[in-house]
């Protein structure tokens, strides 16, 4: 019997390089590319015209998404059936978000932070991602150099904008119990890394493939 298809979305910025550890047991993962978003775009209508790379199919698809990756398959989750949504890293509950980034969305810093000179200084940012490996900066690194400010903009306004105060009742939800970025989710469904931070997908990838395995047939 034929797997449904499954398609992957990954982080803010992030491209297929994220998931380049992960060992799916799938023929044919594929990865939907960000592309630019006008400025009037939601999450949800965002997420809507991602679908426009997705293949006709006569089964509903596994929709696997990665932190920002996983707030936009949350919003395409509401909008077209999938069998199965598989959450990593990820905010599935908005009401849950720290207190310092809701003070960070009053101040719109999103708006005027210099991410074109932050972007040259990435120490920080592997820090709070948990990433430690020199391999794993190298890929971090090249991700964030690569990462496009204006699209940055607009994801950041969205994040901080967002309102989800539960994520679909399909969702599988996998977690870091360590991670400096976003809270353990409280829910069920939850399968926590022990240890993991939130990149869990580069250092603890046969971990996360083990348990994303499981919901693939």
């Amino acid at each position: 019997m034929a797997q449904p298809p499954l398609y992957l979305l990954s982080g803010l910025g992030a491209d297929e390089r994220m998931f380049q550890f992960l060992d799916l047991h799938h023929p044919n993962p594929r990865v939907l590319k960000w592309i630019t978003p006008d400025p009037e775009d939601t999450l949800a209508t965002y997420a809507l015209k991602l679908t426009q790379q997705m293949e006709p199919s006569q089964e509903p698809p596994i929709v696997i998404g990665l932190s920002f990756g996983g707030m936009v398959a949350q919003e395409l989750a509401r909008q077209i059936p999938v069998k199965r949504l598989i959450l990593i890293s990820t905010l599935v509950d908005t009401n849950q978000i720290a207190l310092h980034y809701r003070f960070w969305g009053w101040l719109k810093v999103q708006k005027w932070l210099p991410f074109e000179i932050a972007k040259r200084f990435t120490g920080l940012g592997a820090w709070l991602f948990g990433v430690d490996s020199a391999e794993d900066k190298a890929i971090f690194r090249s991700i964030i150099q690569d990462t496009d400010v204006p699209t940055l903009r607009w994801s950041l306004t969205q994040i901080l904008t967002w309102h989800s105060p539960s994520p679909p009742p399909e969702a599988i939800i996998i977690h870091g119990d360590r991670d400096k970025l976003l809270p353990v989710p409280k829910v069920p469904h939850l399968h926590l890394v022990k240890g993991g931070e939130h990149l869990i997908v580069l250092n603890r990838a046969k971990e996360v493939s083990e348990l994303v395995n499981r919901y693939l047939d």
